[in-house]
């Protein structure tokens, strides 16, 4: 299972990474695992508002359907419309092509409150 150093992770199972003054956002290795084979991801449109911690998106796999939470607050400026056709892309790389959105607007600090990723494997450690 992988945890890349260069995200940051919420308690939920999202990452989030800064990229040129927009935040990517995606499911963990971890909970692309726990979902089983993913069949379906519904994700909002670009100019939807989203609230850090709030379900945004669901992904359905062939074991459930289970919401995504925003890691930050913001305005969606990008979907991953390869999802639409490939959903699979969040089971085979959920830290690159199986992202799911982008969002800007996030507030000065907000990334830097999430989990690093010691503190994330330590959180799965108490669950």
């Amino acid at each position: 299972m992988e945890f890349p150093d260069d995200l940051r992770y919420s308690t939920e199972h999202e990452w989030a990474r800064r990229e040129d003054g927009r935040i990517r956002v995606g499911i963990t290795d971890f909970a692309q695992d726990a979902l089983g084979d993913v069949v379906y991801v519904d994700l909002p449109e670009t100019g939807t508002q989203v609230t850090a911690g709030q379900a945004f998106a669901e992904v359905e796999s062939t074991k459930s359907v289970s919401d995504v939470f925003a890691p930050v607050s913001g305005t969606i400026v990008e979907r991953n419309a390869a999802l639409d056709d490939r959903p699979e892309l969040v089971n085979e790389q959920p830290y690159g092509e199986g992202w799911l959105v982008a969002i800007e607007g996030a507030q000065d600090g907000e990334l830097e409150r999430l989990l690093d990723s010691a503190g994330y494997q330590q959180h799965l450690k108490q669950s």
